[in-house]
């Protein structure tokens, strides 16, 4: 085995960093509550309205949006719902007499209240707002508060369609740590959330990350992971404009590629700048790329298994022959991409599997969704 690039940055001195800050501000909202999160709102969001998204101001955002917005927001949304509806009716209440005048059983029964996060940062994310809220819906919670932080005067109006549409029964026009504390503590809604779901970025993962057991969580989704395997047969164009695509998420997302071929890998690492220069964020890739960006040459697809299997990424793309070979020898992921047209870009957004994923080795233990091209 050959690592060919090594990332710059190592991972563990900016977790340390970023657990300190939000166990200071989650300290904090616990002991002043609303004030708390009112003057965080202030300060990262340099937010002073009403927290509550109003009735009159939703109308007005969805009135905004572009019909053909809200056709593709549609697709998606069925998409999923379907998928989560099969996944819900896949849990089955049971009872069993394991001794005479014994009998135990299992109820399955969703929880009272969740609280969906929906990012909104860099990018708005309808789609999370979707696999989010429509998810809750399918498995019968009756009580579904979304948030997702205002970007100017409101939270984007796309995100605000797919929240109402999944069924959303308040919106909360607020992000980031405090987001996710006033859910689990009910604050400015008065409905303490059973969980917390939704991906964010490290500090909203973080955040989740802490409360957990307090509340519980969907899975530990931080920032986007993504990892192609590959060998010579794959195109190394393809590899590249994949591998830009997920690492332009943000600077702390990192992309990695397992292969047998170090031909391949030297030409995608040539092929990376020069792709990531066409696209209007090339600082942000370029950066997560060095700091993080990984390739890995190994002497065999067995070897390469155990490589991804040990990084266990969020998403999981195979660009290589007999994928059926892959598929069951493959373990550790969030979601798994099989062939070279099942992309992450599209299959992540609209395919139905549910896009909340485990990062930061969750998916050890956490959903594997498979993805492939009819």
């Amino acid at each position: 085995m050959l690592q060919l690039k090594k990332p710059k940055q190592q991972a563990e001195a900016s977790d340390r960093q970023v657990r300190a800050t939000v166990e200071a501000m989650l300290e904090d909202i616990g002991q002043r509550g609303e004030t708390a999160v009112s003057e965080l709102a202030l300060k990262f969001d340099n937010w002073q309205g009403d927290f509550v998204l109003s009735a009159q101001k939703k109308q007005k955002l969805i009135d905004s949006v572009p019909d053909a917005v809200k056709q593709d927001i549609e697709f998606a949304f069925q998409q999923v719902y379907r998928f989560a509806e099969a996944q819900r009716d896949s849990l089955q209440s049971f009872e069993v007499e394991t001794h005479p005048g014994v009998t135990l059983g299992q109820r399955v029964l969703p929880v009272q209240c969740a609280g969906c996060y929906v990012p909104g940062g860099r990018y708005a994310h309808a789609a999370s707002a979707i696999m989010s809220v429509a998810t809750a819906k399918a498995a019968g919670v009756p009580s579904v508060v979304a948030a997702s932080p205002p970007r100017g005067a409101a939270i984007d109006a796309a995100v605000c369609y797919a929240m109402d549409l999944a069924g959303a029964d308040m919106i909360l026009e607020m992000g980031g740590v405090h987001a996710v504390a006033s859910m689990a503590l009910g604050l400015f809604t008065g409905k303490p959330a059973d969980i917390i779901v939704g991906p964010g970025n490290a500090y909203v993962a973080e955040a989740k990350r802490i409360l957990f057991g307090q509340v519980g969580i969907d899975v530990f989704a931080g920032p986007t992971e993504s990892a192609i395997i590959a060998d010579d047969s794959a195109d190394a164009m393809t590899i590249a404009v994949d591998l830009t695509s997920q690492a332009e998420h943000g600077v702390n997302s990192p992309v990695w590629l397992f292969t047998t071929s170090q031909a391949l890998a030297e030409h995608v690492a040539e092929l990376m700048p020069k792709v990531a220069a066409d696209m209007p964020n090339a600082d942000v890739v370029n950066q997560a790329w060095r700091d993080y960006g990984e390739t890995i040459v190994c002497d065999s697809r067995e070897e390469v298994v155990a490589v991804s299997d040990r990084y266990a990424s969020e998403h999981l793309q195979v660009m290589a022959a007999d994928l059926e070979w892959w598929k069951q020898h493959l373990n550790n992921y969030g979601s798994l991409f099989l062939g070279e047209g099942s992309t992450v870009t599209h299959g992540d957004k609209c395919s139905g599997t549910n896009h909340i994923l485990p990062t930061k080795r969750a998916g050890l233990t956490w959903s594997n969704f498979l993805i492939h091209p009819s």
